[in-house]
């Protein structure tokens, strides 16, 4: 079975490569972005103003190639990409929950960005602690994984 996914808007970011791209928005808080919904779907906002944080769904379209297992930015030991949060996999399809500063008719200022400028964006859910937060989840294999910048040259 086939699905369609329209985009519904652009990603604006500073980040344009790997380089300085944050692995999770919560790695650098005050980064800067846009989120610019097609004119179209501008009425689909209303009352996003009340949430302090959205979740964005867009396109890896600058992903690499295809590994179901590979090492991660987080560990340089391989991972099933289901079991990491890889760009490359494959529906390439990217989760980003973002700070919700301002609302301006069909664009939206957001701080804590983690996304590549100019990706497309395909839907947008507000981030509700009362559904989205699980007290008990634990962190996997991630729990005694370091931050640390991105290896230079991986995908």
């Amino acid at each position: 079975m086939e699905f369609k996914i329209k985009q519904i808007g652009i990603i604006h970011s500073p980040y344009k490569t790997n380089e300085g791209c944050p692995i999770q928005g919560n790695i650098n808080p005050k980064s800067k972005g846009q989120i610019e919904l097609f004119p179209e779907y501008e009425y689909g906002l209303e009352t996003i103003e009340t949430f302090s944080h959205i979740i964005l769904f867009y396109i890896f379209d600058k992903a690499g190639d295809i590994k179901l297992s590979r090492p991660t930015f987080l560990d340089d030991s391989s991972h099933g990409v289901f079991a990491s949060r890889h760009p490359c996999r494959p529906n390439s399809i990217g989760i980003s929950i973002v700070k919700l500063e301002k609302r301006n008719k069909n664009i939206l200022e957001v701080s804590g960005i983690d996304i590549f400028n100019n990706s497309p964006l395909i839907d947008i859910k507000p981030y509700i602690p009362r559904f989205d937060y699980f007290k008990n989840a634990n962190n996997g294999w991630t729990e005694t994984k370091k931050i640390r910048p991105k290896p230079k040259g991986r995908e």
